[in-house]
C-alpha cells in the first residue's frame, strides 16, 4: 500500500562557509507512529535513492522517491517486533533486524524490494538480544547480541543466505551488567577488516578486531558509564578514525562524556574537547564531516570528534548517509528528516586533526 504517511520530511541542513544554515522542505507524512530506529539508503540501477525506515510496532517502510511517498511492508509475523536496523542494497534487497528476548530478537532478508521477507536466523538462548545489524557488501555482515554464556555473540553471514556465530575463544569475557545498546542499530562497525562494537553498564568498553571478528581485544573508553542507561550507544570508523557517541539516555540533557574518539584504530581514545550537547544515539560519518544524533538536537564535527557544534534541535534516533553527503535521519512518532551536508565549501579541513 501507498501512503502520504505521517513520516515528517523536516530541515534541509546545508553546512556553508562559515556556519550552518536550515532551508525549509515541504512536509510530509505517513501515518504511522512508530518510534523509527533504523534507516538505510540504497541506490537504484538508475541511480535513484531508495529510502528503508523501520521501528516500534513492525513499522518497516520504503520510498523510491527520496521521501515524497512512502510504502509500509509488511513482515508476516513481525507486526508486533521492534525493528531497529536495516542494512538496504539496490533497489531489491535488504536485511531486517528486530531486537528483543530470546526469540524476538530476529534477522530477516527480503530480495523483491520487501514484498516478502525470509526468517534467516533466530536464538533461543537465554541472554540473547540482538542489538546492531552492520554489512559492508550485499552478502558480508555481522550482527551483534548482547552476551551469551558470559561472552558478547557475533553472528556473521559471508554468502547472504546463512549466519553462523564466529567462534568466541578469542572473545574477552564481558563483565556482569555489560551490554550493547540497540537504540539505533548502530552499536556495531565494519571499515575493511577492522571490525569494532562498544558497550556500557558498568564500563564503556571497545571491543576491536582487525582479522574481520577472528580474534578480539577490548579497551576502556573514558565515555560515560557506571549505570545501566550509560555507555557507548554508536560507534563509526572512517580508515584510522573512530568515533563514539553515547552518554545517558535517562539524563538526555547531560553533555559530559559523550562523545569520544580514536585516531589509531581504537587503541588509544580522547574524549571530545567540545562536547556535543547532550545524549546522542548515533554517529555518522559523510564527505568530511561527522554528525550526531539524539533527543536534544544535533551536532556537527569537522575534525573526527575532537570538537563538536550545535546544528540543530530536532528529536533524532538514527541515521544513514550517502558519498555525496545526502542523508536521512529518523526518530519518534514516524519522523524522517532529510539532510545535506556540504563540506567542500568550508573553512574546516579534516587533516587538522589531533594526532
Amino acid at each position: 500500500m501507498l501512503y502520504n504517511l505521517s513520516v515528517r520530511i523536516l530541515p534541509l541542513i546545508a553546512l556553508l562557509s562559515t556556519a550552518a544554515s536550515a532551508q525549509q522542505l515541504s512536509v510530509q507524512s505517513t501515518g504511522v507512529a512508530a518510534n523509527l530506529r533504523g534507516i538505510s539508503i540504497s541506490q537504484s540501477s538508475k541511480g535513484h535513492y531508495i529510502v528503508w525506515a523501520s521501528g516500534t510496532k513492525g513499522a518497516v517502510l520504503r520510498s523510491t522517491d527520496e521521501g515524497k511517498s512512502w510504502i509500509r511492508l509488511k513482515v508476516d509475523g513481525g507486526a508486533d517486533l521492534d525493528f531497529r536496523d536495516i542494512e538496504a542494497f539496490g533497489a531489491s534487497t535488504a536485511y531486517l533486524m528486530s531486537s528483543g528476548d530470546g526469540e524476538k530478537s530476529r534477522i530477516y532478508k527480503t530480495i523483491d524490494r520487501g514484498l516478502s521477507w525470509t526468517l534467516q536466523y533466530t536464538d533461543k538462548r537465554t541472554g540473547f538480544f540482538l542489538d546492531s545489524l552492520a554489512c559492508d557488501s550485499r552478502t558480508r555482515c555481522f550482527a551483534l547480541s548482547d552476551p551469551v554464556d558470559g561472552k558478547f555473540l557475533i553472528l556473521a553471514t559471508t554468502d547472504g543466505q546463512h549466519w553462523k556465530e564466529l567462534p568466541r575463544d578469542k572473545m574477552p569475557a564481558a563483565l556482569p551488567a555489560e551490554g550493547a545498546f540497540a537504540a539505533s542499530g548502530t552499536s556495531i562497525a565494519l571499515c575493511g577488516n577492522d571490525s569494532y562494537f562498544g558497550t556500557g553498564g558498568p564500563a564503556a568498553r571497545v571491543f576491536r578486531s582487525a582479522d574481520r571478528g577472528r580474534t578480539w581485544s577490548v579497551g576502556d573508553t573514558p565515555m560515560a558509564a557506571g549505570t545501566a542507561s550509560a555507555g557507548i550507544f554508536s560507534i563509526a570508523c572512517d580508515g584510522e578514525h573512530v568515533l563514539l557517541a553515547g552518554g545517558d539516555y535517562k539524563n538526555p540533557n547531560q553533555a559530559e562524556r559523550v562523545a569520544a574518539y580514536s585516531n589509531d584504530h581504537g587503541k588509544t581514545w580522547h574524549l571530545a574537547e567540545k562536547q556535543p550537547g547532550g545524549y546522542r544515539s548515533a554517529v555518522r560519518t559523510t564527505s568530511g564531516a561527522t554528525v550526531a544524533f539524539g533527543p536534544s538536537g544535533e551536532d556537527v564535527s569537522f575534525d573526527y570528534g575532537a570538537t563538536w557544534k550545535s546544528m540543530d534541535t530536532k528529536n533524532l534516533n538514527a541515521a544513514a548517509f550517502v558519498s555525496s553527503g545526502v542523508g536521512w535521519a529518523v526518530g519518534p512518532e514516524g519522523t524522517v528528516t532529510k539532510f545535506q551536508i556540504r563540506v567542500t565549501d568550508l573553512n574546516h579541513s579534516p587533516k587538522n586533526v589531533h594526532k
